[in-house]
């Protein structure tokens, strides 16, 4: 989805990619037997992109902000005891497997919760854009929003109904975006990344005045920015 749906010029599109086929590393089919195992291409993956607009559509005065597009997954369906939903209750982290062009996407989890339109929402910190990267972000960390407002006072995320997770880009910088994903699953496990991503120098930024510091966009409704 993007802001086209009120009229924005945003455009995004999720399509996979398939892997490519193992080339072999022989030279000359009369020594294939001799020939070292294929190499592995890469990976498959689903890409998020698309291109940015901050252009405001001209015949709806009511529409005051445009330049988003974010996906989600899709619902599980219902079951005999409800709508499906994931129980991530046992693991500490989200893990993401991904590569970014370095922008300021948010990674959103909706719940089951009484206020539907509730989203727990955290930065996607990357520290390589343009490579893979395994980034483990903890649930605990996720902060309570609603319509991109957070929510005070804060309540802990309904970590038993899960209904969907997915990613949004609301930095409303003009322009082309790109975003792969290889997979997204819960784990216990620190190990599975090179480290736990943190805010990149949080050190540095706790050391600023609050009013200063960088907030991803995300703010209070007083309108101060929330920093990670």
């Amino acid at each position: 989805m993007s802001d086209v749906e009120i009229g924005g010029l945003s455009t995004s599109r999720l399509e996979w990619v398939p892997s490519a086929p193992p080339k072999s590393t022989s030279t000359s089919p009369l020594r294939s037997h001799l020939a070292r195992p294929a190499a592995q291409g890469p990976p498959s993956y689903a890409r998020f992109h698309g291109v940015i607009s901050t252009e405001l559509p001209k015949d709806r005065p009511d529409i005051k902000r445009t330049g988003y597009a974010a996906f989600r997954t899709a619902d599980r369906g219902r079951t005999v005891f409800g709508q499906g939903v994931w129980d991530i209750d046992p693991y500490t982290y989200l893990a993401l497997r991904v590569r970014t062009d370095g922008r300021a996407y948010f990674v959103n989890v909706q719940t089951d919760s009484v206020v539907p339109t509730d989203l727990h929402q955290h930065r996607l910190f990357t520290k390589k854009p343009g490579e893979w990267e395994t980034v483990l972000i903890r649930w605990n960390d996720f902060v309570r929003t609603n319509f991109g407002f957070v929510v005070e006072p804060q309540t802990e995320m309904l970590r038993q109904k899960v209904r969907s997770i997915g990613i949004g880009l609301t930095d409303r910088i003009p322009g082309p975006f790109e975003l792969c994903i290889e997979r997204m699953w819960a784990t216990n496990d620190a190990t599975e990344a090179s480290a736990v991503v943190e805010a990149p120098g949080a050190e540095a930024e706790a050391e600023k005045p609050r009013e200063t510091r960088s907030g991803g966009k995300l703010k209070t409704k007083d309108g101060q920015k929330i920093s990670w």
